[in-house]
């Protein structure tokens, strides 16, 4: 890179963005080289002990979780120290010593250490995305394009604070002069998803940082040790002390406490509805010692649907739905759970889809041979086992695969019969059960995908011209997708985040999602 001097601070130049390349496959000979390989040396490094990471230090505590591989539970991936109100509280401190400083650093300055953890992430990504295969049960595939997902975020936002981080000329009247800038909002609490346990907390944090803000970060119990890479990576970068801390701990006891403290600004948060809606609520009180009212960037789950028209390419449409259905045990907020297709087609459609279901193998996700593995806890398992039986009893259970006897699985189930009116429609199941409904026309169709109170993907697979376009200006989501799954977006060129009860209108990966974390200042001086 090509840092350049100006009279007041180095300005950073970088190329322009361009997203990171996506798994090549497994049949690539580079991937079948580095991921067994990978996997067997991330394997030597199991059941080690992880430390809380507060003020550039390691902290431990007494208490310490087991973090385990949800396909072969006996197996500890990582004991993970877990944080009490006291070590909370420690890391607010920290932050905010740190924050008189960080504010101050440059656009520039900031920018370039998300370009540095970008470098130490892209050099690591094999052994990354193999802690994602043990501890997420993620195929090679999307645990790959997971890590690939966080280095975009670190090298778009830092280009995005190079150009909101310029001063803008307002222009002049009666001999004024006036300027337009941003300022950080001062301490950003992080709490991410499991799911997406590199790319959206990176993403989150990095947001958090490069803006001026600085963070604590509470990562999922059930992704500690994918947490803690941030630590690692972060640190290498030589980012400040106090500007990033790590802090794991039951939401039951610090969850609270991070949200409601008055010395935290802003909270950016991704997981369930029931989770996110309870967070606004909490950071909507304001207490007399709050200098601040709070901002909560806030993304929710989904109840996502496909609509598959009358006139259609079968194979696209067929592979599209599995992915969007399956993919990663349809343990993603932009899964489909709801495909809608209409009468003229749905026998022969539904068929063909069948027939690919059954080709599908179930089995640990360490192997490139299974297209699905196990759910992420025996807490998911059992829930969506009950979504399951419920599926019996308000639909047909059209197909259920087989799983292995141990470990979390669950079978990938297809459930015919379903109408807006089930709570299989309504609910988000966040696992491998999809939900077809057969509706009588196009109409019928739009009116059924919008008929949740969530909208955040959505996808239609149709040849015909006039629905596309009606559906685009119809069907209500964040991020539609037409003729592909609606599961995979990329920072930049797919902003990605929806509304209703699916989140606040932010976009990750977008050209307005910096503005989240920073309030706008303008300055007049007359001359």
């Amino acid at each position: 890179m090509d840092i350049t001097q100006t009279e007041t601070t180095p300005r950073l130049e970088l190329p322009p963005f361009q997203n990171e390349k996506i798994f090549p496959g497994c049949d690539d000979p580079q991937v079948k080289d580095a991921f067994p390989r990978a996997i067997a040396r991330v394997r030597k490094e199991l059941g080690k002990t992880y430390p809380l990471f507060i003020d550039g230090r390691e902290v431990v505590t007494e208490e310490i979780i087991d973090s385990i591989n949800p396909a072969e539970p006996d197996e500890v991936v990582g004991r993970v120290c877990q944080a009490g109100a006291k070590e909370a509280e420690e890391a607010l401190t920290a932050a905010q010593k740190a924050f008189q400083t960080w504010r101050d650093t440059s656009a520039s300055e900031r920018a370039d250490y998300l370009v540095r953890a970008a470098k130490i992430a892209r050099e690591r990504i094999y052994e990354l995305a193999s802690w994602q295969v043990l501890e997420e049960g993620k195929q090679w595939a999307q645990a790959y394009n997971d890590l690939a997902e966080g280095i975009d975020f670190l090298e778009y936002y830092a280009r995005e604070m190079l150009r909101l981080g310029q001063e803008r000329d307002m222009g002049s009247y009666g001999g004024e002069v006036n300027q337009y800038f941003y300022q950080p909002k001062g301490i950003a609490v992080v709490i991410s998803p499991w799911n997406f346990p590199f790319a959206i907390s990176c993403g989150m944090c990095a947001a958090a940082m490069v803006t001026g803000n600085c963070v604590v970060f509470k990562p999922s119990s059930e992704a500690p040790v994918v947490g803690h890479h941030l630590v690692e990576i972060f640190c290498e970068a030589g980012l400040p002390p106090g500007v990033f801390n790590y802090i794991p701990g039951r939401g039951s006891v610090i969850g609270d406490l991070l949200v409601d403290s008055p010395r935290t600004n802003i909270i950016a948060f991704t997981g369930s509805m029931e989770v996110g809606l309870r967070i606004i609520e909490k950071a909507g009180r304001t207490p007399e010692n709050q200098p601040s009212v709070k901002k909560v960037v806030c993304e929710m789950g989904g109840k996502n649907a496909i609509i598959i028209d009358d006139d259609i390419d079968v194979d696209k449409a067929v592979t599209g739905v599995l992915y969007s259905a399956f993919g990663y045990q349809g343990q993603k907020c932009s899964a489909c759970s709801r495909l809608i297709v209409l009468d003229a087609v749905y026998d022969k459609f539904v068929e063909r889809l069948l027939e690919g279901a059954r080709k599908l193998k179930v089995g640990p996700a360490e192997d490139p041979e299974n297209y699905m593995g196990a759910v992420i806890d025996r807490s998911a398992q059992e829930k969506i086992l009950g979504y399951i039986e419920l599926a019996a009893k308000e639909g047909d259970i059209l197909y259920s695969s087989e799983v292995p006897d141990k470990g979390f699985y669950v079978p990938l189930t297809i459930v015919g019969g379903i109408t807006p009116e089930d709570r299989l429609a309504q609910e988000e199941v966040f696992g491998p059960v999809l939900a077809v409904m057969r509706a009588w026309d196009f109409d019928q169709a739009l009116e059924w995908a919008n008929s949740t109170r969530f909208a955040l993907t959505g996808a239609v697979f149709s040849r015909n011209r006039e629905h596309l376009e009606r559906a685009r200006r119809d069907f209500r989501v964040g991020n539609l997708y037409f003729n592909r799954s609606c599961a995979g977006a990329m920072v930049q060129i797919q902003p990605f985040g929806g509304f209703k009860m699916s989140g606040v209108g932010t976009k990750a990966g977008g050209p307005d999602y910096l503005l989240h974390f920073m309030d706008p200042r303008s300055l007049t001086e007359q001359s």
